[in-house]
């Protein structure tokens, strides 16, 4: 898929890109015209499957049998639809298939008709707008993995397990939901990992006994979570003793935001267009840069998809988004300005 050449993304250094756009999902027969955000190519849904109690799987091609862009594991897409919400699904299928994309959604009564609209409407035949993917929860070398999944949070770890288990790595996935109907691709975990995979549903076995599975620090073993904020939470406390970088998160709903460390306006420098733009408290940076012409793209602005990461020339951000770890929160060269502000009296972004 073309991607943007004034991507800011694309010279961030903090985290691992694979390039992508946003996704827009059209409820038109395959053969309607179909308006193409840009950058994006459109996709035909070709099956969907019911995968668990509220959860379907949708397989993604290409409508004349075109190659996909590749992909790694931890990837997702965005979907954007009609009504302008966007949502971030993790790519969950076999990357070696080049010609087929798989999300799974769980669909949320609660939200904003996202995940209603692709149950209620998306369907077999319909053509789908696609960019990405994108790669911010990507899987490191490691001599043994643990992972854990809580709930839907099973469908980025699907193709890390994969990876893991082809390239000879030792690792053991954790799996809890509050029942066996509702946690999804428990058939194909069983026939392809057999004892690998532990199944732990709540009204069984009650919660994730994470003590049992966390209490000694390993160096040589990476731990991948993905599941609700309460998880996420007993596991990183339950990781508190081990190395900072051997945990990797990733959340579907953004921390609740800290208060900012700089309450008053800061300045912000677009060193390429040598733009001064005063940010007040009553507005994000990138509302700021937004109205100064910048072009940043973004998707969720809440902190969670990365999709804004910003490089950091100069100046330290108060990093408040749910995606940078600890060590590239650091390294202050990135930033999201969708939700982070400054803790210093300025800052220069590499846009």
């Amino acid at each position: 898929m073309p991607s943007r050449p004034d991507d800011a993304r694309a010279h961030a250094s903090c985290i691992p890109q694979t390039g992508g756009d946003n996704v827009v999902v059209h409820n038109l027969l395959p053969t309607a015209p179909l308006q193409q955000h840009p950058s994006t190519v459109t996709l035909q849904v070709q099956d969907k499957t019911p995968v668990a109690d509220g959860v379907v799987s949708l397989a993604l091609v290409h409508p004349d049998g075109t190659r996909l862009p590749d992909w790694t594991p931890g990837s997702h897409i965005d979907l954007i639809l009609p009504s302008g919400v966007t949502r971030q699904y993790s790519l969950c299928g076999d990357r070696w298939d080049p010609y087929t994309y798989r999300i799974a959604v769980l669909r949320e009564d609660s939200g904003r008709g996202g995940s209603a609209y692709v149950h209620d409407q998306l369907m077999p035949g319909n053509l789908v707008e696609v960019g990405g993917p994108r790669n911010h929860f990507p899987l490191a070398p490691a001599e043994r993995y643990l992972f854990i999944a809580g709930g839907i949070g099973i469908t980025p770890l699907l193709p890390m397990i994969h990876q893991a288990d082809v390239t000879g790595a030792d690792w053991q996935l954790l799996y809890g939901g509050r029942n066996r109907a509702s946690m999804a691709f428990l058939d194909e975990l069983a026939a392809s990992y057999g004892d690998r995979v532990q199944i732990s549903p709540q009204d069984e076995c009650g919660l994730l006994d994470l003590e049992a599975w966390l209490s000694q620090p390993d160096t040589g073993t990476k731990v991948y979570c993905c599941g609700p904020g309460p998880l996420l939470t007993a596991v990183e406390a339950a990781c508190s003793r081990w190395p900072p970088y051997n945990l990797r998160t990733e959340r579907f709903t953004a921390k609740a935001l800290t208060e900012p460390v700089h309450r008053g306006p800061f300045e912000v420098e677009l060193c390429r267009s040598g733009r001064t733009v005063t940010i007040t408290p009553d507005a994000t940076v990138l509302q700021a840069l937004r109205q100064a012409g910048a072009d940043v793209l973004s998707s969720c602005e809440h902190g969670t998809c990365g999709t804004c990461l910003t490089p950091v020339v100069e100046g330290t951000p108060d990093h408040r988004d749910s995606v940078l770890t600890e060590h590239e929160r650091a390294a202050n060269d990135c930033m999201l300005p969708c939700v982070s502000r400054s803790r210093s009296a300025r800052l220069v972004l590499d846009l």
